[in-house]
């Protein structure tokens, strides 16, 4: 962002000129001082985020929970992370907002205020899990390149909108569709307005599930300006970055989406197992789709200490793309052994679903207490790293938390 924007997000909007000479005791400010007016923003309270919640890039925007944060079956809006690939939009004018449907393979280019949208077609309201395709990269070795995220780039908020599928219904789309791309009004961080920071997309098997929204409201409310407002491509169950922020136009293709970031590394890996470092062709990397299956411990934080003989509660939620998760385990032995854990059905598909087990220790010392989900097609959690790729995706190895008996 700008100094412009910083001050704003300040309250200082009115001192968006000031210049060092014009600082009348400058002469007595303390060496390496930084006037309010030039500091940058305190992101958490711009983003009303958490003060626990992990800043890992400022340019651009990126931010993390941490996994006890996640304990809510429905993901509040100040534990959502953050993911972003260039400025936020700036001056907003939700009213005016038009999304225009187009591409080669719509009979007729069609155009939508929110408003339209909303009084036009029928509202759905969905829990949906979203995960960063790199949540879990800072464990890859080699270091995969990108945000370095741990486990806390995954939420299930309730997002309200309406049916992608209900709208390209009323465009009309020809019988050579295969994909659909979105286009946001977000800035390339070099801001030159002839660059996207991102256009990615889905099939369109994907884009007409009853499940995938363009959504206008987050957990009830407007969706927050660093979530997409006014209006965001949800997507459940595959990469969060299908999941488009600010959505402007959608392109209906008759061939894969071939927007920024659907090439190369991004979002892609090797078809094939390769080995940790190897360079991989083009031709030999696969467009991630249905994310793997996962889970995270909530409940209690790493590090708990607990007395002999007292009762243990674990808690947490597991996913699995466009599968449900079929089984949920626990283990305190390094995986020698595994004990089931409760599990409950999703809300709806592409929900995630909650598990909690009680346990008892009978000896004193440390612990470790891994978790590991299996989906309904037999898919079980690794309990070391997958397949290493080069930036660092699908990373579902088992969560674990340490506990101390004493």
């Amino acid at each position: 962002m700008k100094r412009r924007n910083f001050v704003k997000k300040a309250g200082l909007g009115g001192l968006s000129t000031v210049v060092l000479t014009d600082i009348v005791f400058r002469h007595f400010m303390p060496p390496d001082y930084v006037p309010l007016a030039f500091q940058d923003p305190n992101p958490f309270k711009m983003f009303n985020k958490d003060p626990e919640m992990v800043l890992l890039n400022d340019k651009p925007w990126n931010m993390e929970a941490m996994a006890h944060l996640l304990n809510d079956a429905v993901t509040p809006n100040k534990y959502m992370f953050i993911r972003n690939n260039g400025i936020i939009p700036e001056n907003i004018d939700a009213k005016n907002w038009v999304l225009t449907i187009d591409g080669e393979s719509v009979k007729q280019e069609k155009s939508y205020a929110i408003q339209d949208l909303k009084s036009k077609f029928k509202r759905y309201t969905y829990q949906l899990t979203l995960e960063c395709g790199g949540n879990g990269r800072s464990e890859f070795d080699p270091p995969a390149k990108g945000n370095q995220w741990t486990v806390g780039a995954v939420s299930c908020a309730e997002w309200t909108g309406v049916r992608l599928r209900d709208v390209l219904e009323d465009v009309g789309i020809k019988s050579d569709a295969v994909y659909i791309g979105y286009h946001g009004a977000d800035i390339h961080l070099s801001r030159n307005p002839s660059k996207e920071p991102i256009s990615r997309g889905v099939p369109m098997l994907k884009a007409l599930q009853n499940e995938t929204l363009l959504a206008f409201e987050m957990n009830g409310e407007d969706i927050p300006l660093a979530h997409g407002f006014p209006l965001r491509l949800v997507a459940g169950g595959w990469p969060a970055s299908v999941s488009g922020k600010w959505i402007q136009r959608i392109s209906v293709r008759n061939k894969i989406h071939d927007g920024e970031k659907m090439g190369g590394d991004s979002y892609r890996v090797p078809c094939e197992t390769v080995a940790p470092g190897e360079e991989v062709p083009d031709e030999n990397m696969c467009i991630i789709e249905s994310m793997p299956v996962k889970s995270l411990i909530t409940y209690p934080k790493s590090g708990a200490i607990i007395e002999l003989g007292s009762n243990f509660h674990i808690s947490g939620h597991a996913w699995a793309g466009e599968l449900e998760v079929s089984e949920m385990e626990f283990s305190i032995d390094f995986g020698s052994s595994w004990q089931k854990c409760s599990l409950s059905r999703p809300v709806n598909r592409l929900a995630w679903q909650r598990f909690e087990s009680n346990l008892k220790f009978t000896k004193k010392g440390y612990y470790e207490v891994w978790a590991r989900a299996t989906d309904s097609e037999g898919n079980k959690q690794p309990m070391v790293l997958p397949g290493w790729n080069p930036k660092g995706y699908l990373n579902n190895a088992c969560h674990r938390i340490a506990v101390k008996v004493v």
